[in-house]
């Protein structure tokens, strides 16, 4: 969940450094800090509460020269968030700096153990834990650097990727990794460092993956050594990152969230191209064909996810089931290892996950391997820890999401779940040629419609301002829309800190009708179709309370919107295609009343984009 970069080589590191740290930033943003190896020997270390932009701040009057460091931007778990508990940490003896993302969990136990040693603490955090540990190692058994975090690691107990620099040897960087991603990038005669490849690709193209339980040795002039905890060579392949400078930058736009919510319509088309086959009349998925018997033979699917792809999820158990005539189960990731799930050889379990690092996913990942599922993975980010402990999957081809509220990726997951769908009922004989042939139709037009969609963004930015009063929000949706109401309600909740809440409009009778009244709006899902009626019955309902409603309507209806307080018009799709376009209006009205309100909404309170910690 934060953000670590680093860099050796030739040019000043401070820059890259801080430049690095400001496109991670979406992965912690409550301190930041960096470490640097001066030119005259000095280990410096700089770091504050708040952004990156107050560490620019902070030091902008100090020594920051030096072709070696470290940086971070945190994420709290343990300590709050201030200068003292902000990385990077410092050894006792001053000599090594440690940055770290993930949670060492047996830290009480190591810390009470060397405190009896006599040594002493500074920060209330797991990570200065791990420093001191090593640097105890180090001086006590006389090992060098990478033997001494060797044996350090084997007594750890938890997630973490780290980089240490050592006041010693300023012409290395130690860096390991176990269940939370770290990138090396290799570029002439200069190194990098990073949570993601985000801040290397504007200096070179190749970088190394590190596995789990790997430790990559990178020192001055020499290739880069990947070794494990008992110092077995491992071989690694550089690879090409695929991504450009434009994809993480605003392009003109005040927020990612916003750029992201309006690339909607070229991340679908990204998404679909290849796969979705018009003039052929087919769809094509390269898991489904290599992977052919496996899932026709699938007693059952499971989907695990978190959050967002959760909600992605829950679309998805209607397009099977409804689709491909298979049961579907949708669980929470991170109760599902808890849970002692039945699971065999004959079940298939879909994760679900944006970054591919979310680190309940990945434990419920590994649960389902070891009873024997096959694991299908969606996911964005390429390279990423998902789709290297999964059997197969598809990646959703949507670009680099740095909003930390989810969009693009909810749009892409979905599309990804209805190809899925789409193919497998193909090969199961489960879905008539006619309505199949009309899918692929439709869901080739979807990108256009959400164009015309996203030019209704002043009339929505107009009933945002409207509602911006209101403390509490109640979404309603029916069928494939009940998820699009429960995402709608997250969004609201993430970046405006509204509090809101998502039901199935059927429901609202049996509990939250209790809350209605003339201080509670009501967005309401009511496009035409097979529970238009049964949702009017609910609008109806709400109006009698006194609610004001913000309704969801298809294009031609007039009844709900002689109802409604306020409406937004879908373009006409086929049903089960409908929260590709109802999702968008809801982004949009969180998005615009979290603007109104002031509030940060690429970086809301709390959250990280990536959750790479249970």
């Amino acid at each position: 969940m934060c953000g670590i970069v680093g860099y050796l080589g030739k040019r000043n590191a401070y820059p890259v450094l801080i430049k690095g740290l400001k496109r991670l930033e979406y992965r912690g943003y409550d301190s930041a800090g960096v470490a640097l190896l001066t030119e005259n020997g000095d280990l410096r270390v700089y770091k504050t509460k708040g952004k990156v932009s107050d560490l620019e701040s902070f030091a902008s009057d100090k020594d920051t020269t030096g072709c070696v460091g470290i940086a971070h931007t945190r994420w709290a778990t343990h300590g709050e968030p201030n200068s003292t508990n902000a990385h990077p940490h410092i050894s006792y003896t001053g000599n090594l700096a440690i940055i770290h993302n993930g949670i060492i969990e047996n830290y009480a136990v190591l810390k009470k153990q060397l405190q009896e040693k006599g040594i002493e603490f500074k920060s209330n955090t797991d990570t200065e834990v791990l420093v001191q540990l090593i640097e105890y190692v180090r001086t006590r058994k006389n090992f060098d650097l990478l033997t001494s975090v060797q044996v350090a690691l084997r007594a750890v107990i938890g997630a973490y990727a780290i980089a240490i620099l050592d006041k010693d040897d300023p012409d290395q960087i130690i860096a390991a990794r176990k269940s939370s991603p770290l990138v090396v990038g290799i570029g002439e005669e200069e190194f990098f460092l990073g949570s993601d490849a985000s801040p290397i690709i504007e200096y070179t193209d190749k970088v190394i993956y590190l596995d789990d339980k790997d430790i990559a040795v990178i020192r001055r002039n020499k290739e880069v050594e990947v070794v494990d905890f008992h110092n077995a060579k491992m071989n690694h392949d550089i690879t090409k990152v695929e991504l450009n400078l434009a994809q993480i930058e605003k392009g003109g736009f005040p927020h990612f969230m916003l750029k992201e919510i309006f690339e909607q319509p070229d991340c679908l088309r990204d998404c679909m191209r290849g796969r979705v086959n018009v003039d052929a009349n087919n769809v094509v998925l390269s898991a489904i064909i290599d992977n052919k018997e496996r899932l026709m033979n699938a007693r059952r699917f499971i989907i695990i996810a978190c959050g967002t792809s959760w909600h992605a999820g829950l679309i998805g158990k209607q397009l099977i089931e409804n689709y491909c005539q298979i049961p579907v189960e949708v669980e929470y990731a991170s109760e599902f290892r808890y849970s002692n799930p039945v699971i065999n050889e004959k079940d298939v379990v879909i994760a679900i996950s944006q970054s591919g690092e979310t680190a309940d996913t990945l434990a419920a990942i590994e649960l389902a391997k070891k009873r024997g599922a096959f694991i299908y993975g969606i996911c964005n980010a390429i390279g990423s820890s998902i789709p290297r402990a999964t059997h197969t999957g598809s990646y959703i081809h949507v670009g680099p999401e740095i909003g930390v509220a989810s969009t693009k990726a909810f749009t892409g997951q979905v599309t990804v779940l209805t190809m899925l769908a789409l193919a497998l009922a193909k090969e199961r004989n489960t879905i008539s040629n006619e309505e199949y042939l009309s899918l692929i139709a439709e869901l080739d037009a979807i990108p256009n419609k959400m164009v015309e969609l996203l030019e209704q963004g002043e009339k929505i930015k107009e009933i945002s301002r409207i509602f911006t009063y209101a403390r509490n929000f109640l979404y309603l949706g029916r069928g494939y829309n009940y998820p699009v109401a429960l995402e709608g309600a997250l969004k609201l909740k993430e970046i405006s800190y509204i509090h809101a809440e998502g039901y199935p409009a059927a429901e609202m009778k049996h509990g939250p009708i209790a809350l209605i009244d003339e201080e509670m709006p009501v967005v309401v899902i009511a496009t035409k179709n097979v529970l238009y009626e049964k949702v009017l019955s609910n609008i109806q309902e709400i109006k009698a309370r006194h609610a004001r409603v913000i309704a969801i309507v298809s294009k031609d209806d007039v009844t709900v919107k002689n109802m409604a307080d306020a409406y937004i018009e879908l373009p006409h799709t086929m049903e089960c295609l409908e929260p590709l376009l109802a999702t968008i209006p809801l982004q949009m009205l969180a998005y615009y009343i979290a603007v109104c309100k002031g509030k940060d909404v690429d970086q809301p309170r709390n959250l990280a984009k990536s959750v790479t910690v249970e």
